[in-house]
């Protein structure tokens, strides 16, 4: 069975609690073979929870050009979930104009502030004092840690870079 994108067209926590709900199911209680593509990173704990369930993600390489830095899919199945997304890569690649890119990445930026970074994947589903403890503000090093690697400095006009400036140093200051 081959199940693409359930939840597509709701709101982001409707389709993730279907996608993860429908997940379970299929692996619990019908122990189908599925293939299951998602974007709900979310979803990659279910091997935890469930024998026979196990995460694949195909291998893509950042190419680093100093005009266009780009991706390359590479159609090589890996095991383990993706380590990221490349959601604007491929837009780029889908011919989305390079202005609305630097918007959306400047949006993102704004978005991932609230990111913590602590390279473990939180578990929506988990039990209130494990949401409560992942929920924990970063330190000022840590959210300034963040902010850096969140900036793409290629898609960067120098208006934007300037205020990225100001931005980081006013977090210093903070």
């Amino acid at each position: 069975m081959l199940v693409d994108e359930i939840g597509r067209g709701t709101s982001t926590f409707d389709g993730l609690a279907l996608a993860w709900a429908i997940a379970h199911r299929l692996a619990e209680h019908n122990r189908s073979l599925a293939l299951f593509a998602t974007h709900y990173f979310e979803l990659t704990a279910l091997p935890s929870e469930i024998a026979g369930c196990a995460n694949v993600h195909f291998d893509a390489v950042e190419t680093k050009g100093r005009q266009r830095p780009g991706i390359v899919f590479m159609h090589q199945v890996e095991e383990g979930p993706a380590n990221r997304s490349y959601g604007l890569h491929v837009a780029r690649l889908a011919g989305v104009p390079a202005e609305t890119l630097r918007q959306a990445q400047r949006y993102f930026a704004r978005l991932d502030k609230f990111n913590i970074r602590d390279d473990a994947q939180h578990d929506l589903f988990a039990a209130t004092a494990d949401r409560a403890s992942a929920a924990k503000a970063p330190s000022r090093e840590q959210a300034i840690a963040a902010r850096l690697a969140a900036i793409e400095p290629d898609t960067l006009t120098p208006r934007d870079a300037l205020a990225t400036l100001y931005e980081l140093r006013r977090m210093l200051d903070d």
